[in-house]
């Protein structure tokens, strides 16, 4: 296994909070790479999850053998394909037997596909979103940037969902405040662009108790978000502008190359789950460093307990 760095304090806190409250049984869909069983084993050592590997058997262990990773103390649960490894992993969840679902080395449309199925997947009646929970230095609290993973080209409707899944994951993770800037380019509202309509839509719902648990502000650019001297320069008045720290991006594209951006210019670590579906989703990458990877299957064990006790886990 790989020995994690901790670059990123925040991140550590996250982790120490999930070892607390004690791990949870996460189905891992077809981990038939180093990568994935690697993820897997590294979360497990840490007392994140308990994994259930559900793959093929054979292409399993090799990958492990080859990989010199140790996969004797595994539950392992033989599938023949990726698809069937998706729609076992889904079922494992329905059956009560894993409070997460974790992306081994299949194509993430597999995976999502089995979780949307109507009829055997894991719906609710919340719409699935991504959210990145970001550590960004010189911040003194996560960022959440959402949506970058799920949602091409999301509608107002779709933007309620999103929305309040991350200000949800906001309390999880017990922002004391959380402020939520709808992004676009310009912060007026303008008949040219959808964004910025939807941007007030959003705000005038928060009012009206649409959504709840937040304060929301918007449209705003980037700057004015985040940069308090830049809200101050455009006469933005609010307790979001300058101050945001939940950041709700027009489409997937900006919110991906936002994200991205963060994390490959600015050294920002980005732990990834999806909600809005029975339990949470891991969605790991290969370019995620190991600290990172860990923050993801924390958030998830932080979700996962708070659907399981609605409690409020992390310290003060």
């Amino acid at each position: 296994m790989t020995t994690p760095t901790m670059t990123h304090p925040q991140f550590d806190r996250l982790i120490e909070a999930a070892r607390r409250v004690g791990p949870v049984r996460a189905a891992v869909a077809h981990p038939c790479d180093r990568f994935s069983i690697e993820a897997a084993l590294d979360a497990a050592e840490m007392g994140l999850i308990i994994p259930v590997l559900i793959g093929p058997r054979a292409r399993i262990v090799h990958a492990a053998e080859e990989a010199g990773l140790d996969i004797g103390k595994l539950v392992l649960i033989d599938t023949p394909h990726s698809h069937a490894s998706a729609a076992r992993a889904v079922e494992l969840v329905r059956e009560g037997k894993a409070e997460a679902l974790m992306k081994g080395s299949l194509h993430t449309d597999e995976l999502m596909g089995a979780v949307v199925d109507s009829v055997t997947g894991l719906r609710t009646a919340r719409r699935l979103s991504h959210c990145f929970v970001m550590e960004v230095p010189g911040r003194d609290e996560p960022l959440i940037i959402t949506d970058a993973a799920v949602n091409i080209n999301p509608t107002l409707a779709d933007k309620v969902d999103i929305v309040q899944n991350a200000i949800d994951l906001a309390h999880v993770l017990q922002f004391p405040e959380v402020r939520v800037a709808i992004l676009a380019a310009v912060e007026t509202v303008s008949a040219k662009m959808p964004s910025t309509i939807d941007a007030a839509a959003l705000c005038k719902m928060a009012d009206r108790g649409q959504i709840t648990g937040a304060i929301l502000d918007g449209p705003l650019a980037m700057d004015n978000a985040i940069d308090p001297e830049a809200a101050a320069i455009k006469g933005l008045h609010s307790p979001v502008a300058g101050r945001a720290n939940v950041l709700i991006a027009p489409d997937l594209e900006a919110g991906n190359m936002l994200a991205k951006s963060l994390s490959f210019m600015a050294g920002a670590g980005a732990a990834g789950i999806v909600l809005g579906a029975r339990v949470p989703l891991i969605l790991a990458s290969r370019a995620d460093s190991v600290d990172t990877r860990l923050a993801s299957c924390a958030v998830a064990v932080l979700v996962a307990h708070r659907k399981l006790t609605g409690e409020r886990l992390l310290g003060a």
